[in-house]
């Protein structure tokens, strides 16, 4: 099956990947894909930091993107994590997430051994030629990957290579994505929900949000509504999920908060692969009360 031609713009799902007594529970997963699909996403993103992607093992890796990419049926599109510290490893694991049907890829810095921003070029020109055509789009999290994808870098990717298109922007701040903006033709999208609206001022295209796993219909109201330029629309959607993710996310690591508020909603089981753990019992009960005081979707 060949990727289709993606353009980068509204909402994109950071799909955490649920557990059931130590495997992946993809009956849990099943469900959670059909109700992202029935709102309306614009894709879905599997294997990423939210999916708890550096606890996943290859094997692991192609069989979620097989089954996201089945039970989608091309409704959405799929935009795998294929990244790692290791270039050799990304370059597999990119050929593998299309192979397994994926329509374009989303490649996180190294994280760890923090390459020189020479090492970073060299590292995404590595796995963008290896997966031809099919688009990509870089992941700057310095936060938790200790280098930031530089600007000029990120330009100069983008001119080496047609096929890296876009850049998911989860620095903390709106001034890459500013100085990007006018400056390059890459699509910036938001990687931080709180900055979604702001970004999109400023011109990124959307947001692959963490907080759509549970809300992707308000969410996606925040998106369609800046797209169209309707930013006062934009912003009372910003305005009705702004609260609650800032509280959501001051309560432990993500994907800890989302996956809890989805296990308390029902949708999945409240179980995570080491380092990470569950919410502390007082964190569950904050949790319990900002579901209950904001009714999202």
């Amino acid at each position: 099956m060949e990727p289709r031609v993606h353009t980068f713009a509204g909402t994109y799902t950071a799909l955490i990947t649920p557990f059931r007594d130590g495997e992946i529970d993809f009956e849990a997963l099943d469900r959670l894909i059909e109700r992202q699909v029935a709102a309306g996403v614009d894709g879905l993103v599997p294997c990423g930091t939210t999916g708890e992607s550096p606890t996943l093992s290859e094997d692991e890796q192609q069989r979620l993107i097989q089954r996201v990419v089945a039970v989608v049926r091309r409704r959405t599109a799929v935009i795998a994590g294929a990244g790692s510290n290791c270039t050799a490893t990304s370059v597999r694991r990119a050929r593998m997430a299309l192979e397994a049907g994926a329509d374009g890829l989303m490649l996180v810095a190294p994280y760890y051994n923090r390459p020189t921003q020479e090492g970073l070029f060299q590292h995404f020109s590595a796995v963008a030629a290896a997966a031809a055509a099919a688009p990509i789009m870089l992941y700057n999290i310095p936060g938790r990957c200790g280098v930031e994808i530089a600007v000029e870098t990120i330009r100069r990717l983008r001119l080496a290579h047609a096929n890296i298109v876009a850049v998911k922007h989860a620095t903390g701040t709106v001034d890459g994505a500013a100085e990007l903006r006018a400056t390059s033709d890459i699509v910036v999208l938001s990687g931080d929900d709180p900055l979604t609206l702001p970004l999109m001022a400023l011109g990124a295209r959307g947001v692959v949000s963490v907080l759509s796993n549970l809300a992707p219909s308000a969410v996606r109201r925040l998106t369609r509504a800046a797209l169209s330029g309707d930013f006062a629309a934009a912003a009372r959607a910003h305005d009705a999920l702004y609260a609650f993710g800032k509280a959501l996310f001051s309560l432990a690591t993500n994907p800890i908060p989302i996956k809890s508020a989805l296990a308390l909603q029902g949708m999945c089981r409240e179980e995570f692969r080491l380092p990470m753990t569950a919410l502390a019992t007082e964190a569950r009960e904050k949790l319990r009360a900002l579901l209950a005081q904001h009714p999202l979707d």
